[in-house]
């Protein structure tokens, strides 16, 4: 079914809103993870779980829960790899923050500039 122009304005104006979000744009963007990074995290998972099954057959809790400890760790190394912090936070300086009310009155202006009201 197709969409009316109402609709089809509409999912216009929230694609290109979302086009313009910072915030939005770092979350989606996915930084360059390298071979070797990869490969060690996983290496580390895999020891991990050495651990764990070590704890479980000795019947050892304490050691189970470290072999976890180490596989979160690991992959969450492995999944936070790529992009610098300090690359963010200094755009994130530069750029002023914008309030909720402003935001809304720049949308406001933009809809009356269309004919949108």
């Amino acid at each position: 079914m197709p969409l009316s122009e109402y609709e089809q304005r509409v999912l216009n104006e929230l694609e290109r809103d979302l086009g313009t979000d910072p915030k939005l744009k770092s979350a989606m963007k996915r930084g360059h993870r390298s071979g070797g990074r990869l490969l060690a995290a996983g290496l580390g998972i895999l020891i991990g779980l050495c651990i764990v099954l070590a704890g479980v057959m000795s019947q050892v809790p304490l050691l189970g829960i470290l072999g976890f400890a180490v596989m979160t760790a690991c992959a969450l190394w492995a999944l936070s790899g790529g992009s610098s912090g300090a690359t963010s936070a200094k755009k994130k300086e530069s750029q002023p923050k914008k309030g909720f009310m402003s935001r809304i009155e720049e949308r406001f202006e933009r809809r009356r500039e269309q004919g949108d009201l």
